[in-house]
């Protein structure tokens, strides 16, 4: 049985959920509308994976800082992890595999806070299933797109016309990371660039671009740390989007919430960013 039909059944049987729901949303779901209507599908909580993605942030940091001359790879994507494995295998070392990705690092948050429900992420990628399922099993996690989100709320006839509850919002969020699914998410929310210089920085998306900086990082020493989104321009352009935005209009769409729902010191935090987000 696929995670979808799994899902459906769930609900059917009025189990108790937990939804993920990946920043990347807004390109296809008005913000909070889409938290009313995961409720009215059957889903008792709702928490942004941004939650997750801090803690992937902050034991991305005690990496760096457990050893000055440390050198790294990191990316919340399944689909580029083994990429590395069947391809690059000498470059698994450097792989920051001891930092969890938003995803299971949210389902760990899910599982302590409400440990009688089923977690289920909703989000752009494709790939996630095969990491809950061949890489972490033991937090049961179901995964389901956007697309395929979409397809339920039409069998459960869940209309993008309901009215928003009153107050509504998610149930665990983290405003810092809501940028995550765009190019260089990760090192431009987690302070990488307060312990690293620009030149020992990679950021790099799409495979046309990544095979060049991984040759790049074997050859010279001096890059300490790679941020890698295998999708061209990061999540914000993943597989399990239903939409005919350019990138240029799925940024402003993620970006929007940020604008919207945050206080203007907390927008100017989100630099280098900034320059994504104005205008947006």
């Amino acid at each position: 049985m696929d995670d979808k039909q799994r899902l459906i059944e769930l609900i059917g049987r009025k189990e108790k959920l937990v939804a993920m729901v990946a920043p990347s949303y807004p390109i296809m779901y008005e913000y909070p509308q889409i938290i009313t209507r995961l409720r009215k599908l059957g889903f008792d909580y709702v928490i942004e994976v941004t939650a997750g993605a801090k803690k992937t942030n902050e034991e991305v940091i005690v990496l760096l800082k457990s050893n000055p001359k440390s050198r790294i790879i990191t990316s919340p994507c399944p689909g580029f992890v083994r990429v590395i494995r069947a391809k690059f295998p000498q470059l698994l070392p450097f792989l920051a595999l001891k930092a969890d990705s938003p995803m299971i690092a949210t389902a760990r948050i899910a599982k302590e806070t409400y440990p009688d429900y089923t977690r289920v992420f909703i989000g752009p990628c494709i790939l996630k299933k095969k990491e809950s399922l061949e890489d972490y099993p033991e937090l049961n996690i179901i995964v389901i797109t956007y697309k395929e989100l979409e397809e339920i709320f039409r069998q459960f006839n869940i209309q993008n016309t309901i009215s928003v509850r009153v107050n509504e919002k998610f149930d665990i969020e983290e405003k810092s990371t809501r940028t995550y699914p765009m190019d260089g998410g990760l090192t431009n929310t987690s302070g990488v660039r307060d312990l690293l210089k620009d030149e020992e920085i990679r950021i790099v998306s799409g495979w046309s671009h990544i095979e060049g900086v991984l040759s790049e990082f074997e050859k010279n020493p001096s890059i300490r740390f790679v941020d890698v989104l295998l999708c061209e321009g990061g999540c914000i352009n993943g597989p399990g989007i239903e939409s005919d935005l350019p990138l240029q209009e799925r940024t402003k769409k993620v970006t929007k919430p940020i604008i919207e729902n945050c206080s203007e010191r907390e927008v100017k935090s989100f630099t280098p960013l900034n320059d994504k987000i104005v205008g947006a």
